[in-house]
Parts: C-alpha cells; structure tokens; sequence
C-alpha cells in the first residue's frame, strides 16, 4: 500500500509534484487537470490500471496523488487534506499567481516527506481514523480512465453530494425547532385563553345564582 505521485497545482499549472516511481503518472495527472471541468470544489477519484489517482480541489487549488489501488481511499485523501493545508500555509496569495513549478524545489521535499509517512507509518490510519471527519470518507466516483481518454470524452465526476445532504439536515432540524417552538407558544397562548373564558362563564354562573351582579351576593 503506498502513494507513489503527488502534485499540486493552480487548474492546469503544476506548481509543484514529486514522482516516487518510474510511471507515466505525471503524464496522466496532467490529462486529468486539464478535462476536469469548471471552478466548483472536487473530490473524486479514477483508476487506472491498478493505480488509481484521487482529486481534491478546494477554492480553486487542486492536489491530487496516484497510489496503489489497495490504498483504499481514506488514506490518500488525508493526505490530500493534509498537503493542501500545508500548501496555502507556506504560500498564502501567492499560489494565484504563481508561475508553473514556482514552489517545486521547496515543496516537492515536502510531497516526499508525507507521501512516505501516509504510506509506512502506522500512526497516519489511526489518526485519521479518530478524525471520522476527513473528505476522504465521502462516496466518490472511479472512471477507468484509459476508456475515457480513447473516446475522448470529458472526464465525469461525481458530485459531492454529502456536504449539501449535511446541510440539508441542519437546515431541517431548525425548521423543526422553530416548529415545535411556535406550536408550544401556540397551545400556551390558546389554553390560556381557555382558562380566561372559563373564569368568566364560571363568574357568570355564580353571579346569575346568586341573583346579583357580583359574587359577594353570596355571602
């Protein structure tokens, strides 16, 4: 089980990559970059033969890795996670404008560096493991991408629908607050109504008994 290619890059411009093996990887990651479509953050993974490369694109910045297909798919995208955050905390505002490979002999150490501890250390699955929060978890959609690049045909992608069903759900349980919340002010203010008019029909009750207009008649 291992991540063997790595890069970073700004929609089509590789600002930094590390090959850990003797592949075409690099070749396919940049195929890869230039058919995904449009701006809108990405997770989603392809194979190819029996590698399969897993994207993750956030605010315009997009990191991908090759590993072994028996990587699964929470590893390799912790370590997207991972990379990505590192990125834009060396880089800031400067990975809008940088030129191509502007970060590659600085960075392309630091891919090394988390591609052999995502892949040899034990502790990197436990740690993400406790997390249960890392997009890596997401459903994802595999494309064999040797059919796709012979057709020719845009590489499809699978929506990240979790985020919006999350969503969804929180909206949905505020509205049922707010629900609850009115029908409870609702029933309060209509049994306290029905406790007034009880008062007065018992008051009148008692007045027209006792023959008067008010209560101490009675006495």
């Amino acid at each position: 089980m291992a991540i063997l290619y790595a890069l970073v890059a700004r929609g089509s411009v590789v600002l930094a990559e590390f090959v850990g093996t003797s592949t075409n990887a690099s070749t396919i990651a940049k195929q890869i970059l230039e058919k995904i479509p449009g701006d809108s953050d990405t997770h989603v993974s392809y194979s190819q033969d029996r590698y399969i490369f897993h994207v993750k694109r956030t605010d315009g910045l997009t990191v991908l890795c090759m590993a072994e297909d028996n990587a699964g798919r929470r590893i390799p995208f912790a370590f997207l996670e991972d990379i990505h955050q590192k990125f834009v905390k060396a880089y800031g505002r400067s990975i809008h404008t940088a030129p191509a490979y502007a970060m590659n002999d600085e960075f392309s150490r630091v891919l090394s560096q988390q591609m052999d501890y995502y892949s040899n250390d034990p502790n990197a699955d436990r740690l993400n493991r406790m997390k249960g929060e890392m997009a890596q978890v997401r459903n994802v959609m595999i494309e064999n991408i040797d059919k796709v690049l012979d057709r020719g045909e845009r590489l499809e992608l699978l929506v990240d629908k979790t985020a919006t069903l999350q969503g969804n759900t929180l909206r949905f349980r505020k509205q049922a607050r707010r629900f609850r919340s009115t029908v409870w002010w609702r029933n309060c203010r209509l049994m306290l109504t029905l406790i007034i008019v009880l008062l007065i029909i018992i008051y009148i009750v008692l007045a027209f008994v006792c023959h008067g207009p008010l209560l101490p008649s009675c006495v």
